[in-house]
């Protein structure tokens, strides 16, 4: 395994993704990297097998933990569909973290409901020397793997991309792709640069943040509202103004972005619920600015028809990442002296649905 050492690379992005990956053609082949270096990752699903992918793309040795998706992966590969590129890449592939031994650097795209597998699939993966980068949304991942690892083994990556998971080795990147890397309760450090690097080499736009807690706020101005009210569009809009579900009533569709956007009632939901976890975070200590609003309600719609990955979830009866990107920024509100009342109503309903008779089972953790 290499040492990370690098030369510094500008860049500069500022708000909501400003550039995209790298074009890449279909045609082209599979680059190779001027230092290489061993990278598992650990939850292989859009995002995971995204970023992976771009990693492997460019040469780097990209291991892939899979379970389910594994025969499909190892015969044919992963192929990603995107604006920017079309492009099909063939990781190495595991059953168990076993098989792949000791990292330079583990790339987490799990959901945060599959946490409690972190031992068992990370502990083979990661020695002394090993970067632990969790890309998960919400609060809390960070403390769970530092209650693992030593802490300053731990980054966070903040993801603002568009994808989906179409099938087993089929990726659909739809927009953008800017990672935010930050350090666990520290200032960037010269490896937080030197993993921003690998990931600009292999076309992914990557900025280093002084302030990852900040980042995360900032970042949830859009994940509460947008992956909140998409699923709680299944209740309607009149039985989230009350607060109250009917477990037994027959649920309507979820909503994508532009429904969101493109009703005057459900839009005033998004913006009265950006604007509580703003408050919420400055609360807290946070100074997260109020122009994030205006900033991800304008890249939102040019997403055109997006459908966050919790509806996707919630649509498939798997469990809702209700811990980390609600319940505890609410916990963490309250603490604060904060009133989000629209906040409270939104993760009152989605602890119903998520309750419904039919509803759930166990996160896959790979």
């Amino acid at each position: 395994m290499g040492t990370l050492s690098f030369l510094r690379v500008p860049f500069s992005i500022s708000g909501f993704p400003s550039s995209s990956p790298l074009p890449m053609s279909s045609s082209s082949s599979p680059r190779v990297a001027s230092r290489t270096f061993k990278i598992a990752v650990v939850g292989c699903g859009a995002l995971g097998s995204y970023y992976g992918g771009r990693l492997s793309w460019f040469g780097q040795d990209v291991h892939f933990l899979l379970r389910s998706d594994y025969d499909i992966v190892r015969r044919r590969g992963v192929r990603v569909l995107s604006p920017d590129g079309d492009f099909q890449f063939r990781p190495r592939c595991a059953r168990h973290a076993e098989e792949i031994g000791v990292c330079d650097g583990v790339l987490i795209g799990l959901k945060s409901t599959a946490n409690s597998e972190f031992p068992r699939l990370l502990r083979p993966l990661v020695g002394p020397s090993t970067a632990v980068l969790t890309l998960q949304n919400g609060l809390g991942n960070e403390e769970a793997l530092a209650a693992l690892f030593s802490p300053e083994q731990i980054l966070g990556g903040l993801c603002f991309v568009c994808l989906n998971r179409v099938e087993p080795g089929l990726i659909q990147h739809i927009a953008h792709g800017r990672i935010s890397l930050g350090e666990y309760r520290r200032w960037p450090e010269p490896r937080t640069h030197d993993w921003a690097s690998i990931f600009r080499n292999a076309g992914v736009p990557c900025e280093v943040t002084d302030n990852l807690a900040r980042a995360h706020w900032e970042k949830l101005v859009w994940n509460i509202p947008f992956n909140g009210l998409g699923v709680a569009g299944a209740v309607g809009v009149n039985a989230l103004d009350r607060g109250e579900v009917d477990l037994h009533a027959p649920l309507g569709p979820c909503l994508a972005t532009d429904q969101l956007l493109g009703e005057p009632r459900w839009e005033q939901w998004v913006r009265d619920l950006m604007r509580e976890v703003i408050a919420a975070a400055r609360g807290i200590g946070f100074e997260v600015d109020a122009v994030w609003e205006e900033r991800h309600i304008e890249h939102t719609r040019s997403m055109g028809r997006y459908r966050a990955s919790t509806l996707i979830d919630f649509e498939r009866g798997q469990p809702l990442e209700l811990e980390a990107l609600f319940l505890e920024p609410l916990r963490q509100a309250r603490a604060a002296g904060v009133s989000t009342p629209r906040l409270e109503r939104l993760c009152g309903v989605l602890a119903a649905l998520e309750k419904r008779p039919g509803h759930g089972g166990l996160a896959s953790p790979c």
